[in-house]
């Protein structure tokens, strides 16, 4: 179930703001200008292709790029069975805050990930789960956590084939925010 937690950028230890609603997920989002919808999930196969995952939701995937103007979409898969160095390496990679030039957009069309938003002095982690599309704004200051078994199938969508080039910040508050593994155990 998808999950909204909020907290000041100051004190992970005080929740303002805890939900799986996603009407109240929306609300929450819609006015730092982050995009949040649901799709329904289609069955894939139990290791699919990028192209296998394109084509399953090929109409969803045409509305997003027409609508938003991107050029490149790919899939990617992230499974528990894959070599755990590379996991870890992949896992550890957007552990620390960040911003793109461009703006991340991800479906999820199986598993889950945490992307943690820092604005406006408070820290958003929405635990995105199958069928949930979000779409980070361009210099968002932003990580992102697939947890320590990463697990998801999900699709990605840039303005141009080099993807999103990541500018990270020195002064990463990441570390101390709950993981995904917590949060995950404590829904």
């Amino acid at each position: 179930m998808t999950l909204l937690a909020v907290w000041p950028e100051d004190d992970p230890t005080t929740t303002l703001l805890r939900t799986t609603d996603h009407g109240e997920i929306t609300a929450a989002l819609t006015p730092l200008g982050v995009r949040f919808a649901r799709w329904d999930v289609v069955d894939l196969p139990a290791d699919p292709t990028s192209d296998q995952v394109l084509a399953a939701y090929a109409d969803r995937v045409a509305e997003v790029t027409d609508r938003e103007g991107y050029t490149f979409v790919d899939a990617v898969t992230m499974a528990p069975g894959a070599d755990p160095g590379q996991a870890a390496a992949a896992r550890a990679k957007f552990l620390s805050e960040h911003t793109h030039d461009d703006d991340e957009d991800r479906f999820f069309a199986r598993g889950s990930g945490v992307f943690y938003l820092h604005l406006q002095g408070r820290v958003h982690a929405v635990l995105c789960e199958a069928g949930d599309l979000l779409s980070v704004p361009a210099d968002t200051t932003h990580w992102f956590d697939m947890g320590t078994r990463p697990d998801y199938v999900s699709i990605r969508f840039f303005h141009d084939d080099d993807g999103w080039v990541a500018s990270f910040r020195e002064d990463s508050i990441a570390h101390h925010f709950p993981t995904f593994d917590q949060l995950v155990a404590t829904r």
